[in-house]
């Protein structure tokens, strides 16, 4: 079992950047497709961008491609989403997850770990 815990969440202006961090336990960690998901207020949880156990494919949510990148260090066990050019429509609970399916899920129920999740929060 693999235990994440989400960081670097806060309150940015539109246009304005950040970086969240998820670092994970245990030693098979280079084993698992990883995603970040999110939940905007009153909506449910959806995709963003995952990507596959050695971090050599990706996958986004056509609502932050171009602004979103995800990139991983299996040496640290840490998984990290930068986000660029952040919008209002960004503001929600940002979640790491992983699963070990043997393809780049976009699908919530692929997906059986989870952290606790870390808010961001975009100004106008």
């Amino acid at each position: 079992q693999v235990q994440l815990v989400e960081s670097g969440g806060g309150l940015v202006q539109a246009g304005g950047s950040l970086r969240l961090s998820c670092a994970a336990s245990g030693r098979t960690f280079n084993r698992y497709v990883t995603a970040w998901f999110r939940q905007p207020p009153g909506k449910e949880r959806e995709f963003v961008t995952a990507i596959s156990e050695n971090g050599g494919s990706t996958r986004y949510a056509d609502s932050v491609k171009g602004r979103f990148t995800i990139s991983r260090n299996n040496a640290k066990n840490m998984v990290y989403l930068q986000m660029n050019s952040l919008e209002p429509e960004d503001t929600a609970i940002y979640y790491c997850a992983v699963t070990r399916v043997a393809y780049v899920s976009d699908s919530v129920g692929d997906f059986g770990s989870w952290g606790q999740g870390t808010q961001v929060t975009v100004s106008s």
